[in-house]
C-alpha cells in the first residue's frame, strides 16, 4: 500500500514538473521583427460617473464592426470571451456577443468567397459542457471555427493540473449535466468544472482584416461579452506588415489547436507580398515603429521599457507579477516618476472580490519614493484596461497594450496573450491620444469620476498580502 501510494505520488509528481516546464507550441512566446506601420489608432472605451449616473463611452467594437464590415477577402477574430453569459447582476449596456455573431454573418453572406476566422477559449462553453448558439450560427454560416486546445499549454496551477490531467482529461466532457452553470444559464457537468480548475485560457483579443489599404489589425484589452460590455477597455488600430505579423502568431494557435491553419497560411501568403520585409531602423525617430509580442515576451518587453523609461504610466486590472514590481520599485529609486491607475478588484460580474492582488501590490509599491496610485472608481463594471505607456529622455514615447495583465500567468508562458508595443516620437496622435485618455482618468477631468484616492481602497493586511503571494506563485488563483 505504501509502495503505490509512492508510486502514485511520483507519477503526479512527473506530470506535474513536465507539465509546467514542456516545450511551448511552435509559435507561441513569439516577438515579431519592428515594423514600420501606418494609421495607427489608439482607441478606447470609458466608464465613468457624472452626476450620479454610470456613462459609458465606447469605439472598440464600433471599429471592430466597420472593420469586418469592409472585408473584401479575409477576417480573423481571437476573441477570449465571446458569449452572453452574464452574472449575478446583468450588464445591459450592450450585446456584444450577438452584435459580432451577426455581422460576420453577414459578411460571410455578402462577400461569397470570402474566408472568416474564428478563434476563441473552451470557457465559451463552458470546457464542453454546454452549446454555444454563437458558435452554432457561424460555422452554419460556413466561419472557420476553432477552440483553443489548452492542454497544449503549460500549467500555471501545477498541483492541481497534474491530478486533473491524470484522472479527468482521458473522460473528456459532455453537453449537460446536473450543476449549474458557472457564469449564466444552463447545466453542466462537474467534469466542467474541474476544468475551469485548471485557470488557463487563450486570452487574446485580436482582430484582423482586409480592404482597400490591405491589412488592417486590432488589438484590444475587450472582449464580445456581454456581461464585459460596460468595462474600461484600450485597443491598438493599424495598417502595414504588424498586421501580416498577426496572422503568422494567430496561424500558431490554429496549428496547434487542429484548425484549418493550412488555408489560413494561403491567405497569409496571398497578403504577405512587401508586408514581411522588416522595417528599417530609424535613427531620426520620423517613423513609427511597431512589434507584435506573445506571452513571455510581453513580459521582456515590458522590463525593457520600465528599464529606460525617464517617466511610467502604467494603467492595469491586475498587476502582481513579482519581476514587474521589482522593476517599478527599482525605477522609482532611480528618480523615474511612475504613475498607477489600477482596478481595486472588487467587482466580478455583479460578485463581490476581496481586493486580490492589486491592494497588496500597491500596498508594497507606495512604499517607493516616487511611485503615485490611483484607483479605478468602478460601479459594477471593471477597469479592464492593460496598457504600459513610457517616455526616455529624447522625448520618445513606447506603448504596449493588448491582452495581457501583469501577473505570472499571463506573462509566464501559461495562458496565451497577445501584446503590440509601438514607439516613435512623443508627438505623435497615438501617443497624445493614450496620454490624453491617462490624464483624463487621473485628473477627473469635466467632472467625470474616473478614478479614487489610494485611501479609497487601502489596505495592510498580513495575512492577504501572504495569500496573494501564494496565489501567484503556486498558480492557484484565476488572475
Amino acid at each position: 500500500m505504501r509502495l503505490s501510494l509512492l508510486l502514485l505520488l511520483a507519477l503526479l509528481a512527473g506530470v506535474a514538473i513536465y507539465q509546467t516546464r514542456k516545450a511551448l507550441p511552435d509559435g507561441t512566446s513569439y516577438r515579431g521583427p519592428a515594423r514600420v506601420v501606418t494609421d495607427v489608432r489608439f482607441l478606447r472605451d470609458l466608464s465613468y460617473v457624472q452626476g450620479d449616473e454610470r456613462r459609458v463611452e465606447q469605439e472598440i467594437f464600433d471599429t471592430v464592426f466597420r472593420m469586418i464590415d469592409g472585408a473584401e477577402s479575409l477576417v480573423l477574430v481571437d476573441m477570449f470571451l465571446f458569449n452572453e453569459f452574464q452574472g449575478s447582476r446583468p450588464e445591459t449596456t450592450r450585446k456584444l456577443a450577438r452584435e459580432l455573431t451577426e455581422r460576420l454573418v453577414a459578411r460571410s453572406k455578402a462577400m461569397p468567397g470570402i474566408q472568416i476566422f474564428l478563434i476563441t477559449d473552451p470557457i465559451n462553453t463552458v470546457y464542453a459542457g454546454i452549446a454555444s448558439p454563437q458558435l452554432e450560427k457561424l460555422r452554419a454560416a460556413g466561419v472557420h471555427v476553432t477552440t483553443t486546445d489548452l492542454t497544449r499549454l503549460r500549467d500555471s496551477n501545477a498541483v492541481y493540473s497534474a491530478l486533473w490531467r491524470s484522472f479527468v482529461q482521458p473522460f473528456g466532457n459532455s453537453v449537460g449535466g446536473i450543476l449549474p452553470n458557472p457564469f449564466g444559464s444552463g447545466r453542466v457537468s462537474l467534469r466542467s468544472y474541474l476544468a475551469l480548475a485548471n485557470f488557463k485560457a487563450n486570452h487574446r483579443k485580436v482582430v484582423v482584416t482586409d480592404g482597400p489599404a490591405g491589412l488592417v489589425g486590432l488589438i484590444t484589452s475587450a472582449n464580445a461579452h456581454d456581461g464585459s460590455s460596460a468595462h474600461e477597455n484600450v485597443a491598438l488600430q493599424f495598417t502595414g506588415a504588424a498586421a501580416h505579423d498577426l496572422l503568422v502568431a494567430e496561424q500558431a494557435v490554429m496549428r496547434f489547436s487542429g484548425g484549418p491553419h493550412q488555408l489560413l497560411r494561403s491567405v497569409l501568403d496571398a497578403h504577405a507580398g512587401g508586408s514581411s520585409k522588416p522595417a528599417k531602423e530609424s535613427s531620426s525617430g520620423g517613423a513609427l515603429q511597431m512589434q507584435i509580442v506573445s506571452e513571455q515576451q510581453i513580459k521582456q518587453t515590458a522590463l525593457e521599457l520600465i528599464g529606460r523609461a525617464s517617466e511610467i504610466d502604467l494603467a492595469m486590472f491586475y498587476l502582481s507579477d513579482r519581476d514587474i514590481v521589482k522593476a517599478l520599485k527599482a525605477a522609482a529609486y532611480a528618480g523615474v516618476p511612475v504613475r498607477l491607475i489600477l482596478d481595486p478588484n472588487k467587482d466580478a460580474f455583479g460578485h463581490a472580490k476581496g481586493g486580490i492582488p492589486n491592494r497588496q501590490v500597491a500596498a508594497e509599491l507606495l512604499q517607493s519614493p516616487g511611485i503615485r496610485l490611483r484607483w479605478a472608481a468602478t460601479h459594477g463594471e471593471q477597469f479592464h484596461t492593460k496598457m504600459l505607456m513610457t517616455r526616455d529622455e529624447r522625448d520618445h514615447a513606447n506603448l504596449l497594450l493588448g491582452s495581457a495583465n501583469f501577473t505570472r500567468r499571463n506573462l509566464g508562458d501559461f495562458n496565451l496573450e497577445l501584446n503590440a508595443v509601438v514607439w516613435g516620437h512623443s508627438s505623435e496622435p497615438v501617443f497624445e491620444r493614450a496620454t490624453a485618455y491617462f490624464d483624463s482618468a487621473w485628473s477627473n477631468q469635466g467632472g467625470r469620476i474616473f478614478t479614487a484616492d489610494y485611501d479609497r481602497y487601502a489596505e495592510q493586511s498580513a495575512l492577504k498580502n501572504l495569500v496573494c503571494r501564494f496565489m501567484e506563485w503556486s498558480g492557484m488563483s484565476s488572475f
